[in-house]
């Protein structure tokens, strides 16, 4: 009202009513002058209302009457458009809740004025409308007028008009209600006493109830009088009224205010003496229609049903029974009964429609239906109404497929021709497919034996519509008959509505049910926990009280589960019949899901309520939907044949359980072979069987717990499908798709392969599911298992058919998830898996063996409460099983057990305990004869025993590891394995010692209880190595075993043990006591050395040509002595290694020099064998034992400790020797090892010189050594044995470490031993097949290792000298002459004996030959050597008394002399590249001895090697480039300048005759020499222009010296000047003869330039010989320059214009020649024409030509001149 009583709102009202007032005042102003009178008044009465209230509302109200009458009046014109404004102006007032009651009666009045005269028909309802909704004031007659005049306008000619009106009447019936409502709303709290309802049905009120109520009632029950046609008491004036309006009003009325008949008596009343005896009445012609009946055999004419009145009729039957049922239980049971009559087949299509409509109205609602049981069925002599209504469903359903539809003739909707339900001909073969553009879709329906009906989607509309897939949620499901209300005729019933109808009543019936009986269900059972907790606590208020509540409830719950009972008991048999049939007949996806759905949830609930036979028949119904129509299943033929002798009777009919038709149309998706003992062919599997496989997954998975002895039907089925299907179980039991191969049969299409990974999970959680089921439960389970197993055991004997494992994998998984509580199954469980394992089947027993394994492990592994730990009996209980596996003879038995102990010790290892006898009982009792994988499984559990778990077992089991560790070792069916075994022994050792203490303390505890016990039985303690203390015994029982392995015949083996045995003692030797090392000494090492050295040199020879299958042998193991061999270089190297690394612990036992010659015996006599790897090895043992440290007392020792500062190289070589064990890093020092040995003992000196006899023990050892293998053959044939390359360079390397040890007495004899050992070790060639592998490629200047080794034996001596006393010293020649002696192997290589060699470029790499190495490199290097020896030595006495410069020139004249004939070019020129070096540091040290004679025989040597180098007789090869001759030139070049700056120089000091030897060379180099053989291009390259113009520019040099200091200085420029002019007079001569021999072609290049550096050189001589004193120059030397003169001047011919330049140039000079001396005027004319003379000739060779012999002519008598000749006597310059 907030919104009309608005200050803003009743100021518009006052408003609005003035201006109706005016409007009507205006309107009636000529025509109706009293109406505009009033209306006048009527403005002034509400302007005073407004003016004198302040409610003015409230005061219009009071006044309405008068307020109103003007209005009243103007719809009295009649005018239309009065009486519009006027019901518009009322109506306003009405909606403000103005108008009084008095003023209502009024308008109502007018109202039915205007109606009698069918004025504003439409208005007048709208005015009704709101005058009766807007307040309550119409009451009693007035109301019922109201009313009366919307029905009387209902009944008008106009459409709009009547239906306007049947909408006020409906909304006026609903208001008189809600009225109702409202007031028992407002009296709810006081309480009035309820008054017996008379039966007076002629009384007009009662007088009990208020008005409102008063008025409902008279409605009410006129309506009743109205729809039986009979008169009302209420409504006065009805004219007219039809029975279906008034049905239609009295459902609306009783659907939408139940509360208002329930709340009051007299409308109960009402209920049941007016409303039910009249539907009753009106039924009656539905009840006596049969169709098809003649009317001939009835006495009387049967009355049709009339379609409108009967689904009215229905409608209010639903109504009736659902909200009225507990007031009409007697009713209802005939309304019910109605009902099911109404399905009949002999009842027309739509009243069966009809009927089924309503019966779903009554399904959806389980509170009722459970009514219906609790009133009629469980009542004794009561109608089964709730069996009946079922079973009437299902009879229905049935009938449809048995019974052609007559009611309709609708075609399906894929047919073009024949009906939908009589034809079963070729027509109906593929129904249901609907063919559209070339494609087919399939629609969803039934098809049962040739009857195709499709299920329906209907709307609210009507129109049936067959849709693609069924009704998901039923909810939404709208009917098609029911809402008909505007139909007269029966409508045509679409195909397959009814069956659609019936098929979701069904459905909605299940779960409705189900829902609510499992939701009181959960109920009841909190309550009654609720109870027991409530019951069991202390503070209650009293006993009795408690235990009465108790045993109400109890009763309550009991009454309750009598309930349910009879509900599921009343109904599942029609249930599952009417399902079964619709589930074998659907051909829709969604159908069938619904369907199962439903069976499961009936199934589940029939297990939880105890009803065993109807559980199993629903499950029995799901399976056998499940498998292949037919299908020899015993356990399910069996239940069905129980089921089918129960036949049921609905109606008078019996129905019996319809078996399941082969002939559905179905999508086949798999085809599969049947698990039975008889081979039967394939069967298929269609979709539908994988849905109801899916839902009987879901049913054991969701329900389980209920399943009880069903768990072998589902079971059963499930085995069978997953048989078809090729499921093959993996990994835990889970079932996996299986190999084509397995099931060569077995087709599945590509819509079942997606589903099969879903399927295969839904079985896994079924079984995971099964922790969830109480104990009970899950005996069932495992129970039906067993059985299962037990079944496929016995079809599985004597049959080559694989076994169906599924009950094992399932059995396998039901275990694992139930771990919790695995006491309670674990004896069945595995005493089954044990009877599975002994199975002949090896699939069968493969799968047992794999379950009860995995059951194990996961058994210790899951953790349980308490911990294993604390609960050893269920840890044994676990085990057992495992250790009765052993009792099983089966191999792949007996692999499964032992896998199953490798994954133990992998996961519990650590917290076996007191499991630790079994498990390595379990793994030594295998033998050799039970194959090798056997043993090696059992093997991989010693390996992760000893590798992981030696810490947590007891100490006394170490001894048992090691025996079976070494019983592994002595196995021979697998190397690797007795390989491995020995590596574990090293592994236990390693433990040994680290936990060495502990182990100790442990061992030694034990030995003290055994003692005590060996004493207690007056025994000896009977252990091996018994006086040892224990922990040394366990020791002793490694090597032992160790020491019997290095013997075995198999060499692997052998090895392997052998580098075992000494890493270990050399690792962990420190453990041992000292006593017990002298055993290791002489009862081990020894004594193994001497057997295997028995063992190698009485070992086969003969080849072996595999080994063992298809392994090909290297040709180095290709027998048994080479095998042996290996084993010999093992022990060798080991014992070796301990002596070197134990010394400390040796040296004191007293007989340690016995050993040591014992040990360099071995060596010397391995060294000395005739295979090359023993006697490598032999040697690597000596390297090994000469790098001890020698130890020095405690004054003695230095900061640093003594090195070795010599780097042994590696030993490169074909056969390298194996890795002789694991290295170990020690940080340890001596001293405290010594001092953990022997903490009280301080370390034991050995005497220094016992120490130095040891080391000459070993010189001499290897001094034997080495003449013995470095000796030449005396024989040369095929067999002849030569040391390898290898062997030497490994004897070589040995010398630096043991010279350190005895270099203070090493003499000059050793030294001539050692030189001759390494000779003769460099002179040993190679063989051709080793030759590519240790030889370098010939061009490579590598040394090979021995050759390294060599000279670094040498340099380890000159080191020693160089720091040494004087008296060492005097050993340098020795090593110069060793060195140059290698020096001479670059031209002359060493011959070894007689034996034949061949060069490495000619060797056959396939033939026995020996190749001469490569020594060009060694050489050189040696030759580097020397020249850095000398220049450190050049000055040293031995050096110079012993002539070594004069041995080095001599031996690398050797070199120079050949030159080009050098095999290698390199060595000549590092010949003069150190010659050079050599003379630059010896001459100074020659000249400084001049006098001493020392070096006189040197200068001969000297000039021969610069002759036989400078003038070579070898020629150049022909492919030496330009380049390449200019370098070499150049060496030549620094040759002529060394003698130019080191020797000229100081020629007083150098004998004559060799300085004459250098002129004439230097004359020789300085002439170009020609030979006839070379062509002009060839003479260009190969002249030596650069070395002959040295050659000539030394010469001049010399001859130009103005400083003569020593007669001997003159002697040489004499000598020079001389040798220099007579070469360039012959330069000219030959120039003079070549110009005119040639003519005109011109000159080499060679000789021009010649001529022209001639021509230069004599201009600078006659300038340097002005420039000296005369006294220096001789006669002689003046008579060749003045002979030169006629030579210049015949050369003035040439016709180079170089030549004629220079040719000036040196004829300038003779100017100063030809002064005269009496007329300076003559002579000054003669040289200015000679001056002009020479000036011409720099024209142009053209100009010349003419002059050239008047030129000749006139200078040539000067050459003659007496005047000259006078000058030159009289010495003119």
């Amino acid at each position: 009202m907030s919104g009309t009583s608005s200050p803003e709102a009743v100021k518009k009202l006052l408003e609005n009513m003035q201006g109706d007032l005016r409007g009507l005042s205006l309107e009636c102003r000529k025509k109706f002058p009293p109406v505009k009178e009033a209306a006048e008044s009527g403005i002034i009465k509400v302007k005073t209302i407004a003016a004198r209230n302040t409610d003015i509302l409230a005061a219009l109200k009071e006044n309405s009457s008068e307020v109103v009458q003007p209005f009243l009046m103007g719809c009295g014109t009649k005018e239309p458009k009065i009486t519009q404004l006027c019901l518009a102006a009322i109506q306003r007032l009405m909606s403000h809740e103005v108008v009084s009651e008095a003023a209502a009666g009024n308008i109502i009045n007018m109202l039915w004025q205007l109606m009698e005269n069918s004025l504003e028909e439409l208005k007048l309802l709208q005015t009704v409308l709101v005058l009766l909704t807007t307040n309550t004031v119409v009451h009693d007659e007035a109301l019922s007028k109201a009313i009366v005049l919307c029905f009387r306008l209902h009944f008008t000619k106009d459409n709009i008009t009547n239906n306007t009106a049947a909408a006020t009447v409906r909304q006026v019936v609903t208001v008189v209600f809600e009225r109702v409502v409202a007031e028992d709303e407002r009296y709810k709290d006081t309480v009035d006493q309820p008054v017996a309802v008379q039966g007076n049905s002629n009384r007009r009120s009662v007088s009990t109830l208020k008005p409102c109520a008063k008025d409902a009632y008279m409605l009410f029950q006129d309506l009743c009088q109205l729809v039986n046609a009979d008169a009302p008491y209420w409504l006065v004036g009805m004219t007219e009224m039809t029975r279906t309006f008034g049905l239609e009003l009295l459902e609306s009325v009783l659907n939408d205010f139940p509360q208002v008949f329930l709340q009051h008596q007299e409308f109960s009343f009402l209920l049941k003496e007016r409303v039910c005896p009249l539907v009753i009445k009106l039924f009656s012609p539905n009840i006596k229609f049969r169709q098809g009946s003649s009317t001939s055999s009835s006495p009387a004419p049967v009355e049709k049903p009339y379609f409108p009145i009967c689904m009215r009729l229905l409608r209010v039957v639903s109504v009736l029974i659902k909200q009225f049922y507990s007031l009409l239980v007697t009713e209802c049971e005939i309304f019910l009964s109605l009902l099911v009559k109404f399905l009949d087949a002999d009842k027309p299509q739509w009243l069966r429609a009809v009927a089924v409509e309503s019966i779903h109205r009554l399904c959806v609602q389980p509170q009722l239906l459970r009514s219906f049981c609790q009133s009629y069925d469980m009542k004794q002599h009561s109608t089964k109404v709730f069996r009946d209504i079922v079973n009437a469903l299902g009879s229905f359903i049935q009938s449809l497929f048995l019974v052609p539809s007559t009611g309709n003739t609708s075609v399906m909707p894929n047919q073009t021709g024949g009906n939908a339900s009589g034809n079963t001909g070729s027509a109906q073969t593929n129904p249901g497919v609907l063919g559209m553009g070339g494609g087919a879709t399939v629609l969803p329906a039934f098809e049962y034996r040739g009857t195709w009906i499709p299920i329906l989607n209907v709307t609210v509309q009507g129109s049936a519509k067959a849709t693609y897939g069924t009704i998901a949620c039923l909810s939404c499901f709208h009917f098609f008959s029911l809402e008909m209300l505007d139909k007269v005729e029966p409508p045509t019933i679409p195909e397959g509505y009814a069956m659609s109808v019936a098929f979701h009543c069904l459905l909605d019936l299940v779960r409705g049910i189900t829902t609510m009986i499992e939701g009181e269900l959960g109920e009841a059972e909190t309550v009654s926990q609720s109870t027991t907790e409530t019951t069991s606590l202390p503070a209650q208020s009293s006993e009795q009280q408690d235990l009465q509540s108790v045993s109400d409830q109890t009763e309550k719950e009991l009454v309750s589960r009598a309930v349910w009972e009879e509900m599921v008991n009343a109904c599942w048999c029609g249930l599952l019949a009417a399902l079964s049939l619709l589930l074998d007949a659907s051909t829709d996806e969604a159908a069938t899901e619904n369907i199962l759905k439903a069976e499961l949830t009936m199934a589940a609930l029939c297990g939880r309520l105890g009803l065993v036979t109807s559980r199993d028949a629903f499950i029995t119904a799901i399976c056998k939907g499940s498998l292949p129509p037919h299908y020899a299943l015993t356990v399910l033929n069996n239940t069905t044949a129980a089921l089918s002798s129960k036949s049921y009777s609905i109606q008078g009919q019996n129905v019996q359980m319809i078996s399941p038709s082969s002939e559905s149309h179905q999508q086949v998706v798999a085809v599969g072979q049947p698990l039975a003992l008889q081979p039967q062919g394939t069967v298929m599997l269609t979709s539908k069987n994988i849905q109801c496989m899916r839902t009987l997954l879901n049913l054991a998975h969701c329900h389980g717990a209920v399943l009880g002895t069903s768990w072998q039907l589902v079971l059963a089925t499930l085995q069978h499908l997953v048989w078809i299907l090729g499921l093959k179980p993996g990994v835990g039991g889970a079932l996996k798709p299986g190999r084509a191969v397995e099931g060569p049969s077995t087709v599945l299409t590509t819509a079942v392969m997606t589903d099969l990974p879903v399927i295969s999970n839904i079985l896994s959680r079924l079984f995971e599911s099964s922790q969830y089921l109480d104990d009970v439960s899950l005996h069932h389970l495992i129970n039906a298992l067993c059985s299962l197993s037990l079944e496929a055991m016995d079809m599985a004997y004597g049959n080559n058919k694989e076994p169906s494992l599924f009950a094992v994998a399932k059995l396998l998984e039901t275990g694992l998830v139930n771990m919790h509580r695995i006491e309670i199954l674990w004896r069945p469980l595995t005493g089954h898996l044990l009877e599975v394992c002994q199975h002949p089947n090896s699939r069968m027993r493969e799968w047992g063996a794999e379950a009860l394994t995995s059951l194990i492990k996961a058994g210790l592994t899951f953790s349980h409460d308490p911990p294993l730990s604390q609960n050893q009996r269920l840890q044994l209980l676990l085990l057992n099983p495992l250790k009765e596996l052993s009792n099983i003879s089966h191999p792949d038995i007996r692999i499964k057990q032992l896998e199953c102990v490798l994954q133990i010790l992998q996961s519990q290892g650590d917290s076996l305990g007191p499991g630790w006898p079994l498990v390595l009982g379990v793994m030594g009792a295998i033998r050799s004869d039970q194959g090798e994988s056997l043993i090696r499984t059992a093997f991989q559990c010693l390996q992760l025993v000893v590798t992981d778990f030696l810490p947590t077992m007891p100490c006394t089991c170490l001894q048992i590891v090691v025996e079976v560790a070494g019983s592994f070792g002595l196995h021979n069916q697998e190397l690797n394995i007795s390989l491995t075994s020995i590596g574990l022994l090293w592994n236990i050792s390693d433990y040994f010692f680290q936990r060495g203490e502990i182990i100790e303390k442990e061992l030694n505890k034990e030995e003290a209880v055994l003692q005590k016990q060996a004493e207690e039985k007056g025994v000896m303690l009977n252990r091996p190595f018994h006086p040892a203390p224990p922990f040394d015994c366990l020791w002793l029982c490694l090597y032992a075993k160790l020491g019997e392995l290095c013997v075995d015949p198999r060499p692997a083996v052998r090895k392997s043990a052998g580098q075992t045995l000494f890493s270990t003692i050399g690792a962990h030797g420190t453990l041992l006591q000292h006593s017990t090392w002298h055993t290791v000494i002489w009862k081990v090492l020894f004594h193994l050395l001497d057997r295997v050295r028995e063992s190698s040199t009485t070992a086969d020879k003969e080849k072996i040509e595999s080994g063992g299958g298809n392994i090909l042998i290297h040709h180095s193991r290709d027998t048994a002595e080479k095998q042996w061999a290996e084993t010999w270089v093992l022990t060798l190297a080991g014992v070796a290694r301990i002596f070197n690394t134990r010394r400390y612990l040796l040296q004191p036992l007293g007989d340690f020099s016995q050993a040591w010659d014992v040990l360099l015996d071995h060596i010397q006599s391995a060294a000395l064998s005739k295979n090359n790897e023993v006697s490598l090895a032999a040697l690597k043992s000596f390297q090994e034992i000469l790098q001890i440290v020698s130890p020095v007392r405690d004054s003695e020792k230095p900061d640093t400790p003594p090195a070795i500062n010599v780097s042994v190289p590696v030993v490169v070589g074909t056969t390298t020797a194996t890795s002789l064990g694991r290295s170990f890093m020690r940080t340890d020092s001596i001293g405290e090892r010594i001092g953990r040995y022997n903490g009280s003992e301080p370390p034991v000196i050995t005497d220094e010189i016992e120490d130095l006899n040891l080391w000459w023990a070993a010189w001499n050892s290897w001094y034997r050594i080495g003449s013995e293998s470095t000796r030449p053959p005396i024989t040369c044939d095929k067999l002849t044995f030569i040391p390898s390359q290898p062997f030497l360079t490994a004897l070589i390397q040995i010398f630096p470490a043991l010279y350190q040890h005895i270099k203070t007495g090493f003499s000059m004899d050793d030294l001539q031993k050692l030189g001759v050992i390494l000779h003769g070790a460099v002179s040993v060639p190679i063989s051709s097949d080793a030759s590519p592998f240790i030889l370098p490629s010939y061009t490579e200047a590598v040394l090979t290792s021995l050759q390294e080794a060599v000279l670094t034996a040498l340099d380890v001596l000159q080191k020693a000298i160089c720091v040494g006393s004087e008296s060492m010293q005097i050993m340098y020649p020795a090593i110069f002459d060793q060195l140059l002696a290698f020096v001479e192997f670059s031209c002359k290589p060493p011959q070894y004996g007689q034996l034949e060699t061949k060069h490495i470029a000619n060797a056959k790499y396939n033939q026995a030959e020996w190749v001469a190495l490569n020594y060009v490199p060694f050489a050189e290097r040696s030759l580097e050597v020397v020249v850095d020896l000398y220049q450190k030595t050049a000055c040293h006495k031995a050096v110079v008394t012993e002539k070594v410069l004069q041995n080095i020139i001599k031996t690398l004249r050797i070199p120079l002399s050949l030159k080009y004939s050098c095999p290698s070019e390199s060595t000549w020129k590092l010949a003069v590249s150190s010659l050079l070096k050599v003379l630059s540091i010896g001459l100074p040290v020659a000249r400084q001895h001049a006098s001493s004679g020392k070096f006189d025989s040197m200068w001969p040597e000297l000039a021969n090697t610069f002759e036989d180098f400078l003038f070579t007789k070898s020629t150049p090869p022909d492919n030496l480039s330009i380049q390449e001759f200019q370098k070499n030139e150049s060496i030549d070049v620094e040759v002529v300048q060394l003698i130019s700056t080191e020797i000229l120089p100081y020629a007083n000091f150098i004998p004559k005759e060799f300085v004459g030897q250098i002129m004439t060379m230097l004359n020789k180099g300085s002439i170009h020499s020609q030979s006839s053989s070379f062509t002009e291009a060839e003479i260009d390259i190969r002249m030596r222009e650069e070395f002959s113009k040295v050659c000539f520019e030394t010469l001049l040099q010399f001859s130009f010296s103005n400083k003569v200091t020593t007669p001997q200085e003159g002697y040489i420029s004499r000598m020079a000047l001389s040798v220099l002019l007579k070469r360039s007079q012959d330069v000219l001569h030959r120039y003079i003869e070549d110009e005119r021999l040639s003519g005109k072609c011109p000159l080499p290049r060679q000789q021009v330039t010649e001529i022209i550096f001639v021509l230069k050189a004599v201009s600078t001589l006659i300038d340097s010989l002005k420039k000296t004193q005369p006294e220096n120059v001789d006669a002689n030397t003046w008579a060749q320059v003045i002979a030169l003169y006629p030579t210049l001047v015949e050369c003035i011919t040439c016709s180079s214009s170089e030549v004629c330049s220079a040719l000036k140039e040196a004829l300038v000079p003779f100017k100063d020649f030809m002064h005269p001396p009496a007329s300076k005027r003559e002579s000054s004319q003669l040289l200015l024409s000679h001056e002009r003379c020479l000036s011409s000739t720099e024209q142009s060779y053209d100009e010349l030509l003419p002059l050239r012999s008047n030129l000749v002519d006139i200078l040539f008598p000067f050459c003659l001149s007496k005047l000259v000749t006078d000058w030159l006597k009289m010495g003119i310059c």
